[in-house]
């Protein structure tokens, strides 16, 4: 599998040139940092969340994990983890567990935890799990313009 053809037509759209990293097979964001070497700080990973009837996907370094707690604060609602058949509906396009950051591209809001602010590149799960997408840290904040930004994150 490559990129997922809605990533690559929403980041076409928006006028953004990426480069794609091919690498062996992973399961994590984390893992897919190392086997890329790339800082985990650097790497975006989207974590799908449900709020009531709502989904969000939060965005943060694949080195960080979700502090809900804090998050279900910040948010004012309560929040938890969506269920992998939810996932899977909402980016019908993506391998399961490699959801890209990008939810503006699936009709899914997005919130961006500001451990990634001082990144000067960031790397995305392409939709599978053997593409990494690279982008500037200036195109990666125009991408997720959007999105609301806070600290809801804990680095591992």
């Amino acid at each position: 599998m490559a990129v997922a053809i809605t990533l690559q037509q929403y980041l076409e759209d928006q006028g953004v040139e990426y480069e794609v990293l091919v690498h062996s097979h992973t399961v994590s964001a984390s893992r897919t940092a190392q086997k890329s070497h790339v800082p985990g700080d650097q790497v975006a990973k989207a974590v799908v969340l449900k709020s009531d009837e709502d989904f969000l996907v939060a965005v943060l370094p694949a080195s960080h994990h979700v502090d809900l707690g804090q998050l279900k604060s910040w948010l004012d609602r309560p929040v938890g983890l969506a269920t992998e058949s939810e996932a899977s509906a909402l980016f019908p396009d993506c391998a399961l567990g490699a959801v890209p950051p990008l939810g503006a591209a699936y009709g899914v809001p997005a919130i961006l935890d500001d451990g990634l602010a001082a990144q000067p590149e960031v790397y995305f799960e392409g939709g599978d799990h053997a593409s990494l997408v690279h982008v500037t840290a200036a195109q990666f904040r125009d991408l997720m313009a959007g999105a609301r930004r806070g600290q809801f994150s804990r680095h591992d």
